[in-house]
C-alpha cells in the first residue's frame, strides 16, 4: 500500500509524536520575546557563480553552497538546499504548514544543518536539533483596487486610482521559476546563475513561530528545529509562467479563467514526477505536501506578542477560540532552546538506510523525498 497513512509501516518514525507539518493556532502560540532575529550570512552573494536546480521527482530543489550560514539559533547552521511544496490545478492550497486552519497556495523550505556538531546534513538529520528549516509561505500577488475617485476632475488614469498592492511581489523568484521548463522530468538538472537567496525570504526575520518537528517525508526523522514566518511572500502574475504544453498561462488571455490563485497551480503543473525515458504516460508532480500532524503537547513559541503575527491584525480567523484545539495542548513556557528535551524524542535506530537504497531519502540528496 502507498500513501501517507502507510509511511509508518516502512518508516516507524513517521508515526512518532513530534511530526511535521502542523496547524499553528495563532491564539495559543506562546510568545517568547527573547527569541533573537535570524541572521543569514552570505545569502546576498553566494560564493558559487552558478547554482544547480533539480527535479528529484518530488519537488524542485535548489542546491545551496556552504558559504550560506544561519545564526540566531542555538548553533551556527549551514545551508544545504531549498525546495517547494504545492497543490494541483483547480485547488488553491498546497502549503504544508497551516495558520489557524488556513493553507497557503505553496510553501518554500530552506534546509540547514548544525555545522558545529556535524560534518554534513546526512549525519545531522539523524539527531534531534541537527537540522534547522525555514518555512516561507507563498501567496499569489493580487492587486487591490483603491476606491473610485471622489472628484470628477480626477482622471481615471491617475496612478492612485489604479490597482495597488500592499506588499510588492518578489521578482527574485523569477530566478528559479523561469528555469522550470529545463527540469520538467524527474532526474533533470540545470545550472542557473547565482542570485541573492536573502531576497527570497520575508523582510522581517524577527517575527516567526518556532517548534520542534520532523522531516515531512520518510524517513520522517524528528530532528528539525522549525522556523515558520507568518508573513507570506507574494509572487507576481508574471511568475506563474506558461501553461503545460506552451499555451497561455491560466488566467491570461482567457476571460473565463479562474482568478489569480489558480495560476500558481498551473505553474506547478509544468513538472513531472516521472522520468523522460519512462514509457508510461508522464505523471504531473502535484500535491507534494503532507497532511498536518498532531501537536502532541509540543510547545510552539512566537517571537512576537500574541495577535501581531501579520501587522497586529490578530488571528487569521477571528472564529479561532483562544484555547488550543483538540490535540494541541499548550504547555507552560519553557526555555527557547531546546523546546523539547532530546530524551523525549525517539532516536533513530541502526539500519535506517536499508529501505532507502542505502542513502537518506530527503532533499539533502537528489532523491524523490524531501523535508
Amino acid at each position: 500500500p502507498h500513501g501517507q497513512q502507510h509511511w509508518h509501516e516502512g518508516h516507524p518514525e513517521c508515526g512518532g509524536r513530534a511530526q511535521s507539518p502542523i496547524d499553528i493556532g495563532t491564539a495559543w502560540a506562546q510568545p517568547d520575546l527573547s527569541l533573537p532575529p535570524l541572521q543569514p550570512e552570505g545569502y546576498e552573494h553566494p560564493e558559487s557563480p552558478r547554482l544547480t536546480l533539480a527535479n528529484n521527482g518530488h519537488t524542485a530543489v535548489l542546491a545551496l553552497p556552504p558559504s550560506l550560514r544561519l545564526r540566531g539559533l542555538p548553533h551556527t547552521f549551514t545551508a544545504v538546499q531549498l525546495h517547494f511544496h504545492w497543490g494541483r490545478p483547480g485547488h488553491a492550497a498546497g502549503a504544508e504548514h497551516l495558520l489557524d486552519g488556513h493553507r497557503a497556495p505553496a510553501e518554500m523550505h530552506v534546509v540547514h544543518f548544525d555545522a558545529e556538531r556535524f560534518t554534513d546534513a546526512s549525519a545531522a538529520q539523524q539527531h534531534p536539533g541537527g537540522l534547522a528549516v525555514l518555512g516561507i509561505l507563498l501567496e499569489v500577488w493580487t492587486p487591490h483596487p483603491r476606491p473610485p475617485p471622489t472628484h470628477a476632475s480626477q482622471p481615471l488614469t491617475d496612478p492612485h486610482s489604479l490597482p495597488q498592492v500592499g506588499d510588492d511581489p518578489h521578482p527574485t523568484y523569477d530566478n528559479i521559476l523561469r528555469h522550470l521548463d529545463s527540469i520538467r522530468y524527474a532526474g533533470q538538472t540545470v545550472a542557473i546563475p547565482s542570485f541573492s537567496i536573502r531576497d527570497l525570504l520575508p523582510v522581517h526575520l524577527n517575527r516567526y513561530y518556532r517548534y520542534n518537528g520532523s522531516l515531512t517525508t520518510p524517513p520522517c526523522f524528528q530532528s528539525v528545529l522549525w522556523t515558520l514566518f507568518p508573513q507570506p511572500v507574494r509572487i507576481s502574475r508574471a511568475q506563474v509562467g506558461p501553461a503545460l504544453g506552451g499555451g497561455p498561462a491560466l488566467g491570461e488571455h482567457n476571460p473565463s479563467a479562474p482568478p489569480f490563485p489558480f495560476q500558481l497551480e498551473q505553474l506547478q503543473g509544468s513538472l513531472y514526477s516521472t522520468e523522460e525515458a519512462e514509457p508510461e504516460e508522464p505523471q504531473l508532480l502535484v500535491d507534494n505536501f503532507r497532511a498536518p500532524q498532531e501537536l502532541n503537547q509540543r510547545l510552539v513559541l512566537s517571537s512576537f506578542p500574541r495577535g501581531e503575527q501579520r501587522g497586529g491584525k490578530g488571528p487569521l480567523h477571528p472564529s479561532m477560540a483562544p484555547g488550543a484545539p483538540a490535540g494541541h495542548k499548550v504547555l507552560a513556557l519553557t526555555p527557547a532552546f531546546p523546546l523539547q528535551s532530546q530524551k523525549d524524542i525517539p532516536q533513530v535506530g541502526p539500519g535506517w538506510e536499508a529501505g532507502l537504497g542505502g542513502r537518506p531519502s530527503t532533499p539533502l540528496t537528489p532523491s524523490r523525498h524531501h523535508t
